[in-house]
């Protein structure tokens, strides 16, 4: 048994080995867009001043839930200016939308086809399990070895965290559709497409939201994590304080965290609702 470990375990280190020799290209290709799509949303995010900005989400929070929550919103984006963590909090929402985009654009269209391939999805239930029961720093290891330090590498490793929620409950939206009306829709003479866009997909839009909410939850306590290989935003201001034990650092950028998350929370959930 010792001897397959071993051999396991070499077997991988040469794997790795042989990538980052014979296709860096291809890496170094992928780490350039991927830290393309995250300055480009952090760009974004930086173009107004922080008070125009905290306005706006404020007035996102008082449009989807009241007017309290807006003010509220607002408010608590304000105070992680005051603290001198803006920059910080924005390169973690931009992590965290960057990783939500690319998350999504898989997560979406794979959960659609499990949904409506019962084969397909249970081929998917032991991957995602084993996704979600690895500890998360393994997603780091191999994605530094290949990509290096910086956003790229927390890129891919909330990616890989926040996909399961999203394929889960969209392929359980896709399949809890009502008999009686399929059955309407075949008496009716509905193609395919319209099956799918007009029925099916109305009655999985609040189990895909719920997924949506879940995946952006699961990204945030990813980045925070992704902060020890120098991603950048409150996860490495976190880390930082952590190693020189600057206890009131620690305790701001926990709080921003808070924030960004409970923004980020109740906004998804009331649109899953409205949905």
């Amino acid at each position: 048994m010792e001897n397959f470990v071993t051999a396991f375990d070499t077997t991988v280190d040469n794997a790795l080995f042989w990538l980052t020799d014979h296709a860096a290209f291809i890496f170094d290709g992928a780490r350039a867009v991927l830290e393309g799509l995250y300055d480009g949303v952090l760009w974004l995010l930086m173009l107004p001043p922080f008070y125009l900005a905290a306005v706006l989400v404020g007035l996102l929070a008082w449009r989807v839930l009241n007017l309290w929550a807006g003010i509220a919103t607002a408010v608590a984006l304000i105070a992680c200016a005051a603290m001198g963590l803006w920059p910080e909090t924005m390169e973690t929402l931009a992590l965290v939308i960057a990783a939500s985009i690319i998350a999504l654009a898989i997560s979406l269209p794979l959960g659609v086809l499990a949904g409506l391939m019962p084969r397909l999805d249970r081929a998917l239930v032991p991957v995602l399990d084993l996704i979600q029961t690895m500890p998360p720093y393994i997603y780091l290891l191999p994605a530094i070895a290949l990509l290096g330090f910086g956003p790229a590498t927390a890129l891919v490793a909330t990616v890989i965290v926040a996909m399961p929620p999203a394929i889960r409950l969209t392929s359980l939206g896709i399949r809890q559709t009502p008999n009686e009306f399929i059955e309407l829709g075949h008496a009716s003479g509905v193609t395919p497409a319209q099956m799918f866009w007009k029925i099916r997909l109305p009655f999985a839009m609040p189990s895909i939201m719920a997924g949506v909410n879940q995946s952006l939850m699961m990204a945030f306590g990813m980045v925070v994590i992704a902060g020890i290989v120098g991603s950048g935003g409150l996860g490495e201001t976190i880390y930082g304080a952590i190693r020189t034990l600057d206890i009131a650092t620690s305790i701001n950028a926990s709080i921003a965290i808070v924030v960004l998350t409970m923004v980020l929370d109740r906004v998804t959930q009331s649109l899953a609702r409205t949905k």
